[in-house]
């Protein structure tokens, strides 16, 4: 599958590119995974080790096959991803919905400290695992935005708007996908990357509805525990 023909008027986003490195965003499943494995053992699926397991094996096959750039517009491939950030997703959900339902049952949370820790890693992953759905599904997934298959972003990012605020090659890598996934995470809303499509909205809405219930029922317990 080709993309458009090259035009070098057009800026990086819009036209075919050599593609990102996948390293970052591995790098970025590492730290989900760690903070995963570092949870209280009753919040998480048993095993406790499968699910990481699981994520540390596709990651690694995902190096393997792809080490360098994320140009390859392999369906295998991103099937693959899209597994892998679903299985990251379920592990972190299962912990966020266990540890709400022990706060309001008020079986969870005796140790203010273990409790911010506890809620401060699952807030963090929930933000690498927004991040990620971000970075696979604008325009079809890192892929597709390399080969310029598809023109019309779902997030409108400000050097999109104006191409004197960044040079001609730039285009959003994983860490403008990270930067949008966790200011919507503490601003509950868009700050400076706009939504274009429906399902970006509403991804963005569940996560600023995730991210306020955690936040809140554990700044609630943790304050009334230190009281």
């Amino acid at each position: 599958m080709t993309g458009p023909p090259h035009d070098p008027q057009a800026p990086a986003w819009r036209r075919p590119t050599d593609g990102e490195s996948r390293w970052v965003a591995s790098c970025f499943v590492v730290v989900a995974i760690g903070l995963q494995v570092a949870i209280p053992h009753k919040l998480v699926i048993e095993p406790w080790w499968l699910l990481p397991a699981i994520e540390a094996l596709l990651a690694i096959g995902l190096l393997v096959a792809n080490p360098r750039v994320e140009n390859r517009t392999s369906g295998p491939l991103r099937m693959a991803s899209i597994i892998l950030i679903a299985v990251v997703s379920l592990a972190n959900a299962w912990s966020a919905a266990y540890l709400v339902r022990g706060l309001v049952e008020g079986t969870t949370g005796q140790n203010a400290r273990e409790l911010l820790v506890t809620g401060g890693a699952i807030w963090l992953t929930n933000v690498i695992v927004f991040a990620l759905w971000y970075w696979e599904l604008d325009r079809g997934g890192p892929a597709a935005r390399a080969a310029g298959l598809v023109p019309y972003p779902d997030f409108q990012f400000v050097q999109m708007t104006d191409p004197q605020l960044a040079p001609p090659d730039w285009e959003p890598s994983f860490v403008d996908y990270f930067y949008l996934s966790f200011t919507n995470a503490t601003a509950f809303s868009p700050t400076d990357v706009m939504p274009l499509t429906a399902w970006a909205k509403l991804t963005m809405l569940g996560q600023s509805a995730i991210s306020l219930v955690t936040v809140a029922l554990v700044i609630a317990r943790a304050v009334n525990i230190l009281k």
